[in-house]
């Protein structure tokens, strides 16, 4: 499934198709009965039943361990659950430390970065991590460090991730860890990635969400959510037919649209920047999340999503689509977008 190397000879797990499992143990203020009943075990037998191999699961620090460090027990039972169900139905898991306390990929202040204590606490997690998950096989279950580091410099990153990644392995010698790039895992920043050398359980791991105009159209939390006009994939992604019809001052603000063009080869150059970076250290890549916003108009979407799978099939790529019943969810108003599917799974 990953042409770049033989994940059966390196020991890594083996990554083809998933999907993210958002809102549920992360970036949800929902507890009790309404955050079981949010996913459960039909869910994954959906999920299996449409060809995807494995779930990503984001979980984050606040749902998992109280502020004292000590753990939530209605949490990890639901962890648990989840992995559980995901060897029922023989789908993988990426079991995903999503956000931290001392890190938010959108806020202003990081701590991790600049406190040891904070540090250790992100190690102390994954202490606390192991003891409760080891017990899975390292065939069915991966660990990804942490989601979407954003930090000044490359190396501050390095420096803390080749230290959790150090911390895991003398607890767990053949786990497959997962580890991304600075700066929210672009494709553009893996080339600064650092890794520990001549480990085969290590997967390389990048986000991609470009072109940004056409995945995030009209998102309400980003800079682009007052361009309401013309969005297109393929080709030149706004055009000046599309400016002129809107108002003057938005066309302004949004001028630099039109210079974006996007298209299969533009999206294999990408892939291509962090493959170059993998087969450094021989360990394969794999794409934690790619998504378009249900916003974005169905055809171009999946056109999008169609000239993604073909990459992905063509550069042996695993990946996982950002999500699942969000707002880029393969279901959509409690209903599966079968055309969506059928370009993820073809």
């Amino acid at each position: 499934m990953i042409a770049l190397c033989n994940t059966a000879a390196l020991g890594a797990i083996k990554l083809h198709r998933g999907v993210n499992i958002s809102h549920w143990l992360s970036q949800s203020g929902a507890r009790g009965t309404e955050r079981a009943n949010y996913f459960t075990e039909k869910d994954v037998a959906f999920i299996a039943s449409q060809g995807f191999d494995h779930l990503r699961i984001p979980i984050d620090e606040e749902q998992m361990f109280t502020p004292d460090g000590e753990k939530e027990p209605e949490a990890f039972r639901l962890l648990h659950n989840a992995l559980q169900w995901c060897r029922k139905y023989k789908m993988r898991a990426v079991v995903d430390l999503h956000i931290l306390r001392t890190h938010h990929f959108n806020a202003a202040e990081k701590p991790l970065f600049t406190d040891k204590k904070a540090q250790e606490q992100f190690y102390e997690c994954w202490r606390k991590l192991s003891g409760e998950l080891k017990r899975y096989s390292n065939k069915w279950v991966a660990y990804e460090l942490m989601n979407e580091p954003v930090a000044d410099e490359p190396e501050t990153w390095n420096v803390i991730v080749n230290r959790c990644a150090e911390v895991v392995r003398g607890l767990e010698p053949k786990r497959t860890i997962i580890i991304g790039s600075n700066r929210w895992q672009g494709y553009e920043t893996v080339k600064d990635l650092r890794i520990p050398e001549g480990d085969p359980n290590i997967i390389i791991s990048f986000h991609y969400y470009n072109p940004f105009p056409l995945t995030h159209y009209r998102a309400s939390w980003t800079d682009q959510k007052d361009y309401k006009g013309g969005i297109h994939y393929p080709g030149q992604v706004v055009t000046d037919e599309d400016l002129k019809a809107v108002d003057e001052h938005i066309a302004k603000k949004y001028s630099w649209m039109k210079n974006l063009r996007w298209d299969k080869n533009v999206i294999a150059e990408h892939f291509e920047q962090v493959l170059q970076r993998a087969r450094h250290y021989g360990v394969p890549v794999y794409c934690g999340e790619y998504g378009c916003i249900n916003e974005t108009p169905a055809d171009d979407r999946n056109r999008w999503f169609n000239d993604m799978d073909d990459v992905f099939e063509e550069k042996g790529i695993g990946r996982a689509v950002w999500d699942y019943k969000g707002g880029f969810g393969i279901i959509k108003k409690g209903r599966p977008d079968e055309t969506m599917i059928n370009c993820l799974t073809k």
